[in-house]
Parts: structure tokens; C-alpha cells; sequence
């Protein structure tokens, strides 16, 4: 996703660095077809940054921020990653110590290629937010600004993954649970009857969710703790959370199918 939304502001003719230091060859070579920079070290890359832009897993956000910070960055600091709103907060009280203007964003739809809607919400300090809105006009990137605070994007996007990723995982847990008791034959005959369609539905949600399976787990103890700090149950996504944890050694496994998915849950 990250390599994608630099690559956007690439071909609008804004130069885009990052850090290899310590990251994938997969990763390296992603960077490197979407035209973007390579800096030796977070201070190299923050340079003359305008923006800094953070699409992390969930469980490195915070720590990205915390160099960023004490890097004395002081630009615009925009957390694109999948947290909960209160570490979205956190996150921002971070870097706007070091003197950095935060922006909270939630994204949404899949990487900005081949004519796939992805869409990028913002919100906080209104300036900052209509700076980096800017960034992306033209783009594949569908940026929609809140007028909102800090917490309100990551807040969007937490709920809109809690059903289209929660309701995966939960899907996948009933083919296992069918697997398990010996009764695929008399769950197909019941979906077949009332609803068809869902066949189809589990296939994507294998497929789909076995190479990416890994960061959803963090991602769903992210919307556990905001379920939580709303005061509603946090419990179906903390096993959804498990559901995504037992499916590790899929990661980018783009081959995977549905039996391979159902036999690491049981």
C-alpha cells in the first residue's frame, strides 16, 4: 500500500524518498518500480520533506513516529497506518513534541494500481490536511478530509475493517468449525439453498486474506482496543485476531487457496 500511494505522488511529479535500512527485497524492489528514492537513514530521508507519509504495520507505528520524532522532524507527519484512534492520538502527541504538524489518516480499498479505488481520509489541523489533500489531486488516491480531529480517519478506517476484515475472518472460522465436524456437504446444500453467493465470498476471503494474513492479525487487535475504549465488546476481534495470527506462515503467499487456509485454523 505504501509503495502504491508513492507512487501516485511520483507521477504527480512529487519526489518521493524512503529507507531500505532493514526492509524486504520484495519491498526494495516495489520501491524501486514506482520510481521512489532511496535514503541511507530516516534523517537522510526526512531532509528536505515537506510530508511525511507512514503506512506501517499497526504493531510499528508508534515507533516509526517516536524516530521520526527524534529526528527533530517538523513538517507535516501523516499516520496512514490501521491503529485505533487513542494510539492515533498517541501518535501525534509524539511528533508534534518534536515540533511536526499531525495528520490522521485511514485508508480504505486496496493499493492505488490498475484502476483500483483506493480511498485515503484525513483529518486534523485543517491546513495540514487541505496541504496534503493537494499532494493528491489528480491521482488515483481518493483523499475525502473530515472536518474532524485527530483520531477521526483512524476511527473510519477501524470501523469499516472491523466488518470487511472481521467478517472474513469470521467466515473462514465457520468452513474450519464445518471441516472439523465432518459437515462441509450439509453447509453447502444450506448455502446453496439461502445464500449462494457466499461460496464465492469464502474463496476471496482465503485468497485474499492467506499472504496478507499476517499484518491483519495486528490490525485486529487494533479494532479489538477500539471496540474496547468505546465500551463495546472487544472479544470478536481478538479472535478474528487469532483466526489471522494461525494463517503466519501464509505472508505473501499469493498461491494459496482455500484447503490450505482451512487446514492451518484446525
Amino acid at each position: 500500500m505504501g509503495s502504491s500511494l508513492g507512487a501516485a505522488l511520483v507521477a504527480g511529479h512529487h519526489p518521493v524518498r524512503w529507507v531500505p535500512d532493514g526492509r524486504s527485497e520484495a519491498t526494495r524492489a516495489r520501491a524501486d518500480a514506482d520510481g521512489l528514492g532511496a535514503a541511507p537513514d530516516i534523517s537522510s530521508g526526512l531532509g528536505e520533506a515537506d510530508i511525511v507519509l507512514s503506512v506501517c504495520p499497526p504493531a510499528a507505528a508508534s515507533d516509526v513516529a517516536a524516530e521520526v520524532a527524534r529526528a527533530g522532524y517538523q513538517g507535516i507527519y501523516v499516520d496512514a497506518n490501521a491503529i485505533s484512534p487513542d494510539r492515533g492520538r498517541a501518535v501525534a502527541t509524539a511528533v508534534e513534541r518534536a515540533g511536526a504538524t499531525a495528520v490522521d489518516a485511514g485508508i480504505i480499498g486496496p493499493p492505488a494500481r490498475d484502476g483500483a479505488r483506493t480511498l485515503l481520509y484525513l483529518s486534523g489541523p485543517e491546513g495540514a490536511v487541505a496541504e496534503v489533500a493537494a499532494r493528491f489531486a489528480g491521482s488515483p488516491v481518493d483523499v475525502v478530509s473530515l472536518d474532524a480531529p485527530i483520531g477521526a480517519a483512524s476511527a473510519t478506517k477501524m470501523a469499516f475493517a472491523a466488518w470487511s476484515k472481521g467478517s472474513a475472518a469470521l467466515l473462514l472460522a465457520v468452513r474450519a468449525l464445518a471441516e472439523s465436524e465432518e459437515v462441509v456437504a450439509g453447509l453447502d446444500h444450506a448455502w446453496d439453498i439461502m445464500i449462494p453467493h457466499i461460496h464465492d465470498q469464502l474463496r476471496r476471503s482465503a485468497t485474499g486474506s492467506a499472504p496478507k494474513a499476517w499484518r491483519f492479525e495486528g490490525e485486529m487487535l487494533e479494532i479489538a482496543a477500539t471496540f474496547a475504549s468505546a465500551g463495546l465488546p472487544a472479544g470478536f476481534h481478538e479472535a478474528a485476531a487469532d483466526i489471522y495470527g494461525r494463517l503466519g506462515d501464509l505472508r505473501d503467499n499469493t498461491d494459496a487457496e482455500l484447503a490450505d487456509v482451512i487446514d492451518r485454523l484446525i
